[in-house]
């Protein structure tokens, strides 16, 4: 814990310090978010280094292999749909991001079965990437996990234009999609075109 003490006094001193006005205007005029992002609670994918944003520029959901369960309102806890619903109806994000990435924990949980230590939840969450599977099973055995983790961002699309509010906001295109992947080996971010496939970004 005092590894993360000096880190919070590094960050008064300096980006608090550099930031003071950005975080007085939030504070006083509240959040307005460029977009929602999508991503894997993966320590080593942080969607605000990636994206190199500012404090009160994203909306960030982070949950194990970066899913999006379908719309499926009842009378249970819904954390993931819950923050969704907020960021695109109370925050009017213009923008939902998923980003996936590369040696992602979950999909191989869901390639291969959960660890026995963490079968309590892991394993019936990652069972909403059940399609993707599907789809990586027809490729080479070598190349499945690489192939679920971009299949699992195009099922991630696909789940939030099941909610009725995001895709009546994009027909009045007030809201947009977009798929991202990113190489944790490499540094290198794709973005998927509207051809269906993932293509890095130039620096």
């Amino acid at each position: 814990m005092e590894d993360f003490i000096e880190g919070y006094r590094r960050f008064r001193a300096g980006t608090w310090r550099n930031e003071h006005a950005r975080f007085d205007e939030l504070s006083k005029f509240g959040q307005k978010p460029r977009a929602l992002v999508i991503g894997c609670s993966d320590s080593r994918t942080d969607p605000q280094m990636v994206f190199n944003a500012a404090p009160g520029e994203l909306f960030v959901i982070r949950n194990v292999a970066n899913l999006v369960p379908p719309y499926g309102p009842d009378d249970q806890p819904h954390g993931i749909s819950a923050a969704i619903e907020f960021a695109v109806r109370a925050l009017k994000v213009p923008q939902i991001i998923v980003m996936g990435h590369a040696m992602c924990g979950g999909i191989a949980a869901l390639l291969n079965g959960a660890p026995a230590e963490v079968s309590d939840f892991v394993d019936q969450w990652v069972r909403i990437a059940e399609p993707a599977r599907l789809r990586a099973m027809s490729v080479p055995a070598e190349c499945r996990q690489d192939v679920c983790e971009h299949e699992s961002v195009r099922l991630s699309l696909d789940n939030l234009m099941t909610f009725p509010w995001i895709a009546t906001a994009i027909s009045a295109k007030t809201l947009k999609l977009h798929g991202c992947f990113f190489d944790i080996r490499s540094g290198i971010l794709e973005r998927l075109g509207s051809d269906g496939t993932f293509r890095p970004i130039a620096d």
